[in-house]
């Protein structure tokens, strides 16, 4: 049995939730697929199938037999090296065999191959290197080589546009005859003119048959899916101004022809979805923002020579040279040189960050000051910035579960709508007596109010309320440091109300610093004991040695090698340093030494009050001087974990580490709560008591040991400094180890549930509201399609606000 296999698909046609839920129950329907969620925002479809059962070729014929499509991109390649036919007809065979691609075409006699393939499958780069391993020499000559989805899209803006101005020039002029006609601005023989008719006639149909097109070609493709959409309505309502109007023109009827009716409502429509094509266009603006930061070429060292080569040409194992004021192409280990790097678009902090031998680079972040080399580690792929795309654009296509109400309410709306217009019908028609003095007969007043009922109704705010604020805000998020990897993630984090943090690696560094020197009577103070013990140390792989060298080396000391160093497992080491004698040890390595510890032993024990380890140092026998050694607290750790009780969060910390350990460092941030002496596999069921209790809660971790606890939680929170295990267990991620990602992630999500309802609000308001006074005749058609086109505009115009958030 195979594993199942994940794919994105950009899917086109699609104009309302309701077209959502067909394309996601066609999809649903093919034998093999596991999971499909399709997004309107991001107009995707997320499609989980099983590889034994069907392919991706049968998923996209669903998808295009219910009408709708795929967008492609087409690229050209000048192919050198074919010598006859069958090296064409061979290298097509290759492309088509390749996911993703839907058309090859190789000309022999131009040596040119046109392939057509769908970006959100395979890129570019992977159809070149197909080609070079087929034996071939490529170019590329044609083609869009950045986003092809992108480019698909503007080109369906581009038509919208060309529609949109065409509906302009013929309805402005209709909306204007029509106006002066019925104010009366005009001599009685030319109002009443059978012309005048015909000549509105000539102007509204190029409007409806053309402009208006889609909707019936929509309309056509729900009904047939045996469903409704929001063209439906359209062509409802539209055609039903239109073809009343005709009978009158041809002198079939007496009456007021509404030829301008038909054509306003098709004409504010289309400016609707063309702004809001537009605005849906910025939604993803912050993952074009990071897709842009990846830099074109890659200056590396290959055969003792210095190339410059395209950066998706990068190997492992590739030595690349980095000059100041350069992005980083790829990830990487420095093996030569030093520098200050700008990783503000990784972790969403703008201090540069030092870098030497041995340090870990990231692509796509800038080189500050100085120049090195650094060897390849992850390319293409698989390296950091492609890893957050992937994850952003995956949270981008997850649907939170705030949606499933407007989802319900979507799959009904439109006949709903139906029912009800064909009510306000029959009832202005049969029930509703015309006044005494009216200049329209009964049908034509029905006629308009049900055409105002089609056409004020709205299923796209619905639609729209939910991905597009999950959009906009996962990628600010990514902006900020944040990884959300889903909107379920996203709104249970919105709705936290305790939050633990593991104390080691979270909370604290996790690594042992020098807290306290104390010293007694000896000459040159504090750095020459540090420079004594710190020397003594010099070789030692104990956590308190290598803490020593850290502070001496903070302080700029200079160390010198020791002689005869000595490693006494639990007690501490002694060496030789200048012909001194040093010893540093715990109090019972002092204690059998039999040395006298006179004048610190209220030292020491205030140093073990505060759950401190405790080291001594002794020159010549004698002790000089107490060292205070502690895993000392991060950073902002304070200030994040006041923020987040401002929020009204709880905030707890759980741990391995001893009662009075966990309860120092607990005061030390403000923590109250403490659950110490926990075990790995007891974390979880701490997490459970909690949730018994009827908190929400989040759990930040960084170790393997944490990944239960992450799972368990309603939210895990991964410091993207941890392991790879927590990373991969957690729906949120902070790229850097500043828990003030913490505070920014919790901010974010609510700022991001308000926004989503918010939307809702308004889309089931302005349908509770504006459809039942369409009914009661108390809105124009007209109107009535000048507010449905701006519902969805100001849906999605609220999200785009989220741009804004700082943090």
């Amino acid at each position: 049995m195979s594993d199942t296999k994940q794919i994105a698909l950009p899917i086109t046609g699609m104009t309302c939730a309701n077209c959502v839920a067909t394309v996601e129950r066609i999809i649903k329907k093919v034998n093999g697929v596991e999971k499909a969620f399709v997004n309107l925002s991001s107009e995707r479809a997320s499609v989980e199938f099983n590889p034994d059962f069907t392919n991706i070729g049968e998923v996209i014929q669903r998808i295009e037999k219910a009408g709708y499509g795929v967008a492609t991109g087409e690229v050209e390649f000048l192919v050198q090296g074919l010598v006859d036919g069958s090296d064409a007809q061979r290298l097509e065979k290759n492309l088509l065999k390749v996911d993703g691609v839907r058309g090859a075409y190789v000309n022999l006699a131009t040596e040119r191959a046109r392939v057509i393939y769908i970006p959100t499958l395979v890129s570019l780069a992977e159809i070149h290197k197909m080609i070079t391993d087929a034996g071939f020499r490529v170019a590329v000559v044609g083609g869009d080589l950045e986003d092809a989805e992108r480019n698909a899209r503007l080109k369906e803006i581009a038509q919208q546009r060309h529609l949109l101005i065409t509906g302009l020039v013929f309805t402005l002029p209709l909306f204007v005859f029509s106006m002066v006609r019925d104010l009366g601005l005009l001599p009685g023989h030319i109002a009443h003119a059978p012309w005048m008719n015909w000549l509105m006639f000539a102007l509204a149909t190029p409007v409806q048959f053309y402009v208006g097109w889609q909707y019936y070609v929509g309309a056509f493709k729900a009904l047939r899916n045996r469903s409704a959409n929001m063209d439906v309505l359209i062509a409802m309502g539209s055609s039903a101004a239109y073809l009343y109007s005709i009978p009158i023109t041809v002198g079939l009827l007496e009456g007021h022809v509404y030829f301008e009716t038909g054509a306003v409502i098709i004409t504010l429509i289309k400016l609707g979805k063309f702004l809001e094509a537009r605005a849906k266009g910025q939604t993803s603006e912050s993952i074009k923002k990071l897709m842009g930061l990846r830099p074109k070429t890659a200056r590396l060292i290959r055969v003792g020579q210095e190339l410059e080569i395209p950066v998706d040409e990068v190997q492992v194992g590739d030595i690349v040279i980095v000059r100041p004021g350069e992005k980083i192409p790829v990830d990487g280990v420095v093996i030569e040189g030093h520098s200050t790097i700008d990783e503000t678009m990784l972790t969403g902090e703008s201090f540069p960050v030092e870098k030497k031998v041995g340090d870990t680079v990231v692509g796509a972040t800038i080189n500050k000051l100085g120049w090195f080399k650094f060897e390849a580690s992850r390319v293409g792929k698989e390296t950091t910035l492609a890893q957050i795309i992937r994850l952003v654009e995956e949270a981008q296509g997850s649907k939170a579960p705030i949606q499933k109400l407007a989802d319900r309410v979507s799959a009904v709306f439109v006949p709903v709508v139906i029912c009800i217009a064909v009510s306000t019908f029959l009832v202005w028609y049969y029930w509703i007596p015309l006044p005494a003095v009216s200049n329209v007969s009964a049908f034509t007043r029905a006629l308009i109010n049900m055409v105002a009922v089609l056409v004020i109704a709205c299923p796209c705010a619905m639609g729209l309320a939910t991905p597009t604020a999950v959009m906009v805000g996962t990628g600010k998020g990514a902006s900020l440091g944040v990884l959300i990897k889903s909107g379920e993630a996203l709104e249970r984090a919105g709705r936290l109300t305790t939050l633990v943090f593991d104390k080691t690696g979270t909370i604290t560094r996790g690594q042992p610093a020098i807290t306290d020197v104390i010293v007694h009577g000896i000459a040159g103070g504090e750095n020459e004991l540090l420079r004594l013990a710190a020397s003594a140390e010099k070789g030692s792989e104990h956590p308190v040695g290598e803490a020593l060298v850290e502070e001496a080396g903070s302080r700029s000391i200079q160390l010198v090698d020791p002689v005869g160093f000595q490693a006494e497992a639990g007690y501490g080491i002694e060496a030789t340093i200048e012909g001194r004698h040093i010893i540093v040890g715990s109090p019972r390595m002092v204690k059998d030494r039999k040395l006298k510890v006179d004048g610190f032993q209220e030292n020491i024990e205030e140093l073990q009050r505060k759950a401190k380890t405790v080291a001594m140092v002794a020159v010549d026998g004698t002790v000089q001087g107490v060292l205070g050694i502690a895993d000392v607290v991060k950073e902002g750790a304070v200030e994040a974990i006041t923020d987040l009780k401002s929020m009204g969060l709880r905030v707890a910390i759980i741990t391995g580490d001893n009662r009075l350990t966990a309860k120092g460092i607990a005061r030390q941030v403000g923590v109250n709560q403490v659950m110490a002496e926990v075990l790995p596999g007891g974390k979880v069921n701490e997490i459970k008591q909690l949730q018994e209790r009827g908190e929400v809660v989040g759990m930040v971790g960084d170790g393997i040991n944490d990944a239960p606890a992450l799972a368990q939680a309603e939210v895990g929170i991964a410091i993207g400094t941890g392991t790879d295990v927590a990373i991969s267990t957690a729906p949120i991620v902070l790229i850097s180890g500043d828990l003030h990602g913490v505070v920014r992630a919790i901010r974010l999500s609510r700022r991001i549930l308000r926004t989503i309802k918010e939307n809702l609000f308004w889309a089931f308001f302005y349908n509770i509201i504006l459809i039942p006074a369409a009914a009661a005749g108390l809105l124009n058609p007209m109107l009535a399609a000048g507010a449905m086109a701006f519902s969805s505009v100001f849906v999605v115009s609220n999200s785009l606000r989220l741009r804004s958030y700082s943090g």
